[in-house]
């Protein structure tokens, strides 16, 4: 994996910023360091700086002032997240924290961001919650070719309760299947009664390792009465996949693709230079035009807020564009952020058919924050004392026509929320999810297919397989 650097400060800005200072960087003593790292980039990178009390620029009135903030902490992530807490943004009717915003003590969790490695057995899935009790079972999504689970006897669409033996809870869920075991076992479930999960005997052993997803996890086209209509399912914005990403166009153009469906309902988001590329394969009419604007904090707005405009290559080599007025976009409440983005941007220019359900309503964008004078990793004075790296939230993704608002989510056109009973193949022209959006195309009436008689009311999802990765969670610039 290559040390890139995802964003750098250039340093004439840092200097003016800086300089009206008192927290001089000699005041610092040994063990509160990463404390000053974490502060001074929020105080200057976070996108409500100016709504934050504690990251005032007048907060301090002398050095010891500030060293005594600082070790009032039981450690950075105490630090960082009582910043964050202090901010509430408007979801919905209620206030929410920043739920977003994420640190940790080993920043090659960031540096693996653009190239899609993480540590997994394969089973990508998702976590629902009981109605009733803090019980809760996972169902698999997909399994990872070439990883641990392609070779046992699980698939999309099993469920399961247990790990090790041990139910799944609220409280332990973060141990049991995100914690330090490589390897775990499952103890498989099934519906019974159209609403009691239970468990069937059966489990499976997993072992986890590290992987790197290709987020073209399905790329086909399908003959629809004559329209061919070009299928990708796209699971995270990985930007060193961009490349298979323009492949993948390059054979939907080849195969005469006019439909496109584009399914995003597991994909937390990711590189907003993907999206940017994403929607111009989709286009090709509008290089040049307004796809996302930057909107920054006061401090940085001036310097740093840039128009990400449709484009016509990937680092020289031409996209693939299809020249489409219209596409059709599958959609969960674990859609995302890029993702979201993806939507939101091409939305002043084509029509944009949603499927599926209201997304997680991320319309924030962020920057990996490293300890350096430039904030970036390959910065020659990289403080190498510690490997704590940030990425808050630093600014917010606007359309051409300046529309960000999107907190409590995207609505989709057409809703669906996916069948735990019947979740279909991917790919397959009768998986649920895509068959709405395939009658669409046809304009085949909704009522005219027919679905199992089973149902399942799925309760309420609380996390997903990359609930612990920075892959694919959250929209982030590479600069």
């Amino acid at each position: 994996m290559s040390r890139k650097a995802l964003f750098s400060v250039p340093l004439l800005i840092l200097a003016l910023i800086f300089s009206c200072s008192d927290n001089d960087d000699d005041v610092v003593a040994v063990g509160i360091e990463v404390e000053d790292f974490v502060w001074k980039s929020m105080n200057l990178f976070y996108f409500w700086q100016s709504d934050v009390p504690d990251l005032d620029d007048d907060r301090f009135s002398s050095n010891e002032e500030y060293a005594d903030f600082l070790t009032s902490f039981s450690g950075p992530a105490d630090l960082f997240y009582n910043i964050c807490n202090q901010h509430e943004v408007i979801v919905g009717e209620a206030n929410a924290i920043d739920r977003f915003s994420f640190i940790t003590d080993d920043y090659n969790d960031l540096l693996a961001l653009s190239s899609g490695e993480f540590t997994t057995n394969g089973v990508d899935f998702g976590l629902i919650a009981f109605a009733d009790s803090d019980d809760i079972f996972g169902y698999v999504r997909y399994i990872l070719p070439d990883s641990d689970a392609s070779t046992k006897n699980i698939q999309r669409g099993d469920l399961f309760l247990e790990v090790d033996g041990q139910q799944l809870t609220r409280q332990n869920f973060g141990d049991l299947l995100f914690g330090s075991n490589t390897t775990y076992s499952l103890g498989l479930a099934e519906i019974q009664n159209a609403t009691d999960v239970v468990l069937t005997g059966q489990t499976v052993e997993l072992t986890k390792a590290p992987y790197v997803e290709d987020p073209v996890f399905i790329n086909k086209t399908l003959d629809l009465g004559g329209t061919q209509v070009g299928y990708l399912m796209y699971n995270s914005f990985t930007s060193d996949f961009d490349a298979t990403l323009n492949a993948a166009f390059q054979e939907f153009a080849a195969d005469n693709v006019t439909a496109l469906v584009i399914d995003v309902r597991y994909n937390g988001g990711g590189s907003v230079r993907s999206a940017v590329r994403l929607a111009s394969m989709v286009t090709g009419q509008f290089t040049g035009d307004l796809f996302l604007r930057e909107q920054w904090n006061e401090k940085l707005q001036p310097n740093f807020g840039e128009d990400n405009n449709f484009v016509d290559n990937i680092d020289g080599t031409a996209i693939n564009s299809l020249g489409l007025t219209r596409v059709y976009v599958l959609t969960s409440d674990r859609s995302a952020s890029a993702s979201e983005q993806l939507i939101n941007g091409l939305e002043p220019y084509i029509d944009v058919v949603q499927v599926g359900e209201t997304t997680t309503g991320k319309n924030e964008f962020s920057v990996p924050l490293f300890d350096s004078p430039s904030f970036a990793f390959d910065d020659p004075d990289l403080n190498q004392n510690h490997t704590w790296g940030l990425l808050p939230l630093t600014g917010r993704m606007e359309n051409a026509d300046g529309f960000s608002d999107y907190t409590s989510g995207l609505t989709p056109d057409v809703e669906y929320i996916e069948n735990l009973a019947d979740l279909g193949v991917l790919g397959e022209a009768d998986e649920p999810l895509l068959a709405e959006a395939l009658a669409l195309i046809s304009g085949t009436s909704r009522s005219a297919r027919t679905f199992r008689t089973i149902t399942f009311e799925k309760g309420t999802s609380i996390a997903d397989a990359k609930y612990r990765s920075l892959i694919g969670n959250g929209a982030y610039i590479e600069r």
